[in-house]
């Protein structure tokens, strides 16, 4: 078995675009719901908006980059007032019925043949980030040493995601020492004490929402960035899968989304390598290659099973702020 492959596959996706994507996505969603509460089961919309309200000016309309973001900020600023403005006032779980549907109202939409010149359809959309490329200071060639050798391209995208990543968490930090971070901080323990002082409760969760959807929105944007932009990458289970990396690294956390998103993919990395390598070397006579790799989703499910069961509150969580097991 090729242990080097194996760890060396693993190894990259400690820095990926797709990781830095995850975290940041992830990241929205501690301030929905680690911070405030909000039980938001839609961000796979908020990203298919930014990964096609950047593609769509781009390709059709030839706008510069920072027209197409945006157009996708807006758009996302937008979708979360026809999430919000309903549903805020009344229990959580209706905003998580909501934006679970309409994410899904939304990936189907972009799907349909009906729309096809402009979104692509199934087959979606590619070459949108010419005019993003243009800013690429690095030379043509491959750099990199040990598993981590990208191309110029490559390394583009990296390292303009986690720039933003690293923003994103920045900016997350400072308004969580705010009074504004204070008062969603209340809503999420008791909004009836919160609106008691009078604090206007629907006001501060609509921010709220606006500002983890837009984290989710840019999240989208640097996801698709290195690839073609396909309606099936926004399918619920991207949602689900940002909320273990969530939980995993601790729900009302600035890290903890950053470290859930690198453990998650890395051993998702590792469990793929070494399950379809086992398969190849004859380890797992009885499975198949596709059976393979449906098992590596189940071998990481069980590992953040237990990560949640003896660390409730996550790798990076403190307890007394926020557990999942009372």
């Amino acid at each position: 078995m090729d242990w080097g492959a194996i760890f060396g596959n693993a190894a990259v996706e400690l820095i990926s675009p797709t990781t830095a994507a995850y975290a940041l996505a992830a990241l929205g969603l501690a301030i929905h719901f680690g911070f405030t509460g909000l039980l938001n089961f839609g961000q796979a919309g908020f990203m298919l908006l930014g990964a096609y309200g950047y593609a769509i000016p781009a390709l059709k309309l030839g706008w510069p980059w920072w027209a197409c973001l945006l157009t996708s900020l807006l758009a996302s600023v937008i979708f979360a007032l026809i999430l919000g403005i309903p549903t805020l006032r009344l229990r959580a779980d209706y905003l998580a019925i909501v934006t679970i549907a309409a994410a899904e109202v939304l990936r189907l939409t972009f799907t349909t043949n009906e729309f096809a010149p402009v979104t692509g359809s199934a087959n979606g959309l590619s070459e949108y980030q010419r005019d993003l490329l243009t800013l690429n200071p690095l030379p043509d060639g491959r750099y990199g040493f040990g598993p981590w050798v990208f191309s110029d391209r490559a390394w583009f995208f990296l390292i303009l995601g986690w720039i933003v990543v690293i923003l994103a968490a920045l900016l997350t930090w400072l308004l969580m020492r705010s009074p504004w971070g204070r008062v969603i901080k209340g809503i999420r323990e008791d909004e009836d004490a919160v609106r008691a002082l009078g604090k206007n409760v629907y006001s501060y969760k609509m921010q709220s929402l606006i500002l983890g959807g837009l984290f989710g929105t840019v999240a989208g944007i640097i996801f698709v960035m290195p690839r073609a932009v396909v309606p099936s990458y926004f399918q619920p289970t991207l949602t689900f899968f940002i909320y273990a990396i969530l939980l995993l690294g601790g729900a009302a956390t600035i890290l903890g989304p950053i470290l859930g998103s690198i453990v998650f993919w890395v051993l998702l990395s590792f469990f793929s390598g070494f399950i379809a390598r086992a398969v190849e070397a004859g380890w797992l006579p009885f499975m198949t290659q596709v059976q393979a790799g449906q098992l590596r989703f189940i071998l990481v499910g069980v590992a953040i099973m237990l990560i949640v069961v003896f660390m409730p509150q996550g790798i990076l969580g403190n307890k007394k702020e926020l557990a999942f097991v009372k």
